[in-house]
């Protein structure tokens, strides 16, 4: 565990970070702005539950973001460095548990019949903004995927969050008995 005893270094100051492995890169680097998202997409599922979600959402979106800290830590340390430092990964078991959640959610939700608006309730609303926040974050490491290796489930991971906060949505609004707001594709 890392210990920080200080926040600030100044060695950013010249538009540079360090990654996890040492190396100095710019600060707005494909990889530091990949896992820059991610740390956002944290942040605003901090905020949906800050807000107050249904009781079933909350114990699996702390997991999921302790599980965007090991999504931070395998897009920080390069894929050559992994080995030698023995860092946190994204793995296929991250990946099953949403899709194990999505489907265990899903149970209680009516089939789709129409695209839906993002909205709804206050908490709803929230894990929309998570979603597009982490559809950002998936198209930025494919971006990265295509100019460095990242790890093998990272993708993956991140394609199945954005579509179990989607369907955290509509359970949050249907724990709440508030309508979906449906697409009208006449208006």
């Amino acid at each position: 565990m890392p210990r920080i005893t200080k926040v600030y270094t100044r060695t950013g100051d010249d538009g540079s970070t360090g990654l996890g492995g040492g190396q100095r890169v710019p600060k707005d680097s494909l990889r530091v702005t990949a896992y820059g998202s991610v740390d956002e997409l944290s942040s605003s599922l901090g905020v949906a539950l800050a807000h107050g979600l249904d009781a079933d959402l909350t114990a699996p979106l702390i997991r999921i973001q302790n599980d965007l800290f090991h999504l931070g830590s395998d897009l920080c340390i390069l894929e050559e460095d992994k080995e030698r430092f023995q860092v946190p990964q994204i793995e296929s078991r991250h990946v099953d548990f949403l899709e194990e959640l999505m489907d265990r959610l899903s149970e209680s939700l009516e089939p789709l019949a129409n695209f839906i608006l993002p909205g709804g309730s206050l908490g709803a609303a929230h894990l929309h903004v998570g979603r597009t926040v982490c559809r950002r974050a998936e198209r930025q490491v494919i971006a990265l995927s295509r100019e460095e290796t990242v790890g093998p489930q990272v993708v993956r991971y991140l394609n199945r969050l954005s579509d179990a906060l989607f369907v955290m949505a509509r359970y949050e609004n249907q724990r709440r008995e508030v309508e979906d707001i449906l697409w009208d594709s006449y208006a």
